[in-house]
């Protein structure tokens, strides 16, 4: 097979394909701080938006595997008085599945680029994020369908602090981030970045600090390398997080078909045999995909607006025709 060179025309980030503890290959691009004028690295950690719903439903599992919640624990069992607009029969798998049908503070089918209701740096904690999320009407009735919910993975993050007397960030990082060896990873505050870390540019070239939280939570707001995410799927599929009857639910296709023909499990999308872990927001793009069979993982991060899914796609597909995809950048 031809080497493989990728299309790198307007794209600003890092395009990784490893196998095993093999990097296939490895082509980074574009500025990390304009400010600065420091250069993406494949060191660089990247903002992952919604990738990090994968990691929030890990860290539920986990707490599914010791005993603190069951996946039929009910929302309103920990939420109290909280947020009383969440339905009484919402359960934690409904959440985790994006069945629940609960009123969204982010709907993506009416704007999946909305600005926030409230300032950016007052979202410095999950506990925050609680005024956010209320005031919304259900939309449907919980396991009617699947309707993905960002404000339902913040729930999530919720309910899991509260169950763990954890604060988020932590349960992550213990549950997730230490067992998969992920040592980049983190959830970092936006006007506080770790050297080594690409700030999201707009559009207009303005970063992202304004139009996301300070501080993710649940539903958005880890930092991640490509090295990183491959670790991740390895000790998923490895059973370092979750025992394997766990790893089956979460890689279950509960929902077969719930975007341009991909399944949905439980915080992970499926195509075919492929896991996925995918976001976007402002000044955010990510793809990483997993191949179990190989042990192959193609992850392309960007710090502005630009496609990841094809790119990510393709390598996968020459890394598993070929094998070697190319140098090293």
């Amino acid at each position: 097979m031809d080497e493989f060179v990728p299309d790198l025309d307007d794209f600003s980030g890092v395009l990784s394909v490893r196998r095993g503890t093999d990097v296939l290959g490895e082509w980074a691009t574009g500025i990390a701080d304009r400010t600065a004028g420091v250069a993406n690295t494949p060191e660089t950690r990247f903002g992952l938006a919604s990738g990090t719903k994968t990691f929030t439903a890990v860290s539920l599992l986990s707490l599914v595997a010791d005993g603190s919640l069951s996946l039929q624990t009910r929302a309103r069992e920990v939420l109290g008085d909280d947020l009383p607009l969440v339905a009484d029969d919402v359960t934690i798998d409904h959440l985790l599945t994006h069945t629940s049908g609960i009123g969204d503070y982010l709907d993506e089918e009416v704007d999946a680029l909305a600005p926030l209701s409230v300032p950016a740096q007052q979202l410095d904690s999950t506990p925050a994020y609680l005024a956010m999320l209320d005031g919304f009407p259900t939309k449907f009735a919980a396991g009617e369908r699947f309707s993905y919910c960002n404000g339902g993975y913040v729930v999530l993050a919720v309910i899991a602090e509260r169950v763990s007397g954890v604060p988020f960030a932590d349960l992550v990082a213990r549950r997730v981030f230490g067992p998969a060896g992920m040592a980049a990873s983190g959830f970092f505050r936006s006007d506080l970045l770790p050297p080594g870390t690409a700030v999201g540019y707009l559009d207009d070239g303005r970063s992202n600090v304004f139009a996301l939280p300070v501080l993710g939570s649940g539903d958005g707001g880890a930092y991640s390398t490509g090295a990183d995410l491959h670790r991740f799927w390895l000790g998923l599929v490895a059973g370092r997080m979750l025992p394997p009857e766990l790893v089956a639910l979460a890689i279950q296709p509960v929902t077969p078909d719930a975007d341009e023909g991909m399944g949905y499990g439980r915080g992970i999308w499926l195509e075919g045999d492929h896991l996925l872990l995918a976001g976007g927001d402002h000044g955010v793009t990510v793809v990483s995909r997993h191949d179990p069979v190989t042990g192959t993982t193609s992850s392309a991060l960007a710090n502005r607006g630009a496609p990841t899914f094809a790119r990510a796609r393709k390598a996968m597909e020459a890394a598993l025709a070929g094998g070697i995809v190319g140098a090293p950048s």
